[in-house]
């Protein structure tokens, strides 16, 4: 099954040639971005190892996390939330465009990863209101090629969202933490491992991932990380 699927994979790419979904030119290296445009997606290789704020030097602990440590142990953010990579990630997430989050999930596995690795992947679960809405759970389209990457087994069943929440891009830090409280819960009944990552699109101010964690602390989960493709730098001010 999985030699079919790369012989049609091939076939379609002859047919139909990659192009660049920013600047419409030739496809490279089977992603459809170009060389420049895909060299030019802010990484995020210096930043805070527990929260990946992106910094001016690599840090253990940044001083936000010096003065209150997130509920996870270690964040993987492999982008800096920037031009181009923002066109990219809103067309994804809100344009319905699954080429920009194939695209975005190949390069994320292009990326040094943690070790150690989790035992299971958990992407952040849409309300299935919001879920009808937007056609496409972006967390989950992007754990996809990450568990089959890393070889690491993928859940998008136990971890859910039975309450309705605003959506975190209209809210400041205060009231991001405030919507969602208690938005998350685990399947009844759930056996979970000792080490869980969790997977989102954006870390902002990284309320959402925080309290999935809490969630899965409470379990009895003993080492929690949060990944996000990408992470947004602080705010001036």
């Amino acid at each position: 099954m999985e030699a079919l699927r790369s012989r049609l994979a091939e076939l379609g790419r002859w047919l139909l040639p990659a192009r660049c979904l920013l600047c419409g030119a030739a496809g490279h290296d089977d992603l459809d971005l170009c060389r420049d445009c895909a060299a030019e997606l802010p990484r995020n290789r210096s930043c805070c190892a527990r929260c990946a704020l992106p910094l001016a030097m690599p840090a253990a602990l940044c001083g936000r996390c010096q003065r209150r440590a997130p509920p996870w142990d270690a964040a993987w953010a492999p982008f800096r939330y920037g031009w181009p990579l923002d066109r990219l990630e809103s067309r994804f997430k809100f344009g319905r465009d699954l080429a920009a989050g194939r695209s975005l999930a190949a390069l994320w596995l292009r990326e040094s990863c943690p070790v150690p690795l989790p035992d299971l992947i958990l992407p952040v679960p849409l309300h299935r209101g919001r879920l009808r809405q937007r056609g496409h759970n972006q967390a989950l389209e992007l754990a996809r090629p990450l568990s089959r990457g890393l070889g690491v087994p993928l859940r998008q069943d136990l971890l859910q969202r039975p309450r309705d929440t605003r959506a975190q891009s209209e809210l400041d830090a205060v009231a991001r933490r405030r919507n969602v409280r208690g938005a998350f819960a685990l399947r009844q009944g759930v056996v979970l491992p000792a080490h869980v990552a969790i997977v989102d699109d954006v870390m902002t101010t990284g309320s959402t991932l925080a309290e999935c964690a809490r969630v899965l602390r409470r379990a009895g989960v003993g080492r929690v990380d949060a990944w996000a493709l990408a992470r947004a730098p602080a705010p001036r001010g």
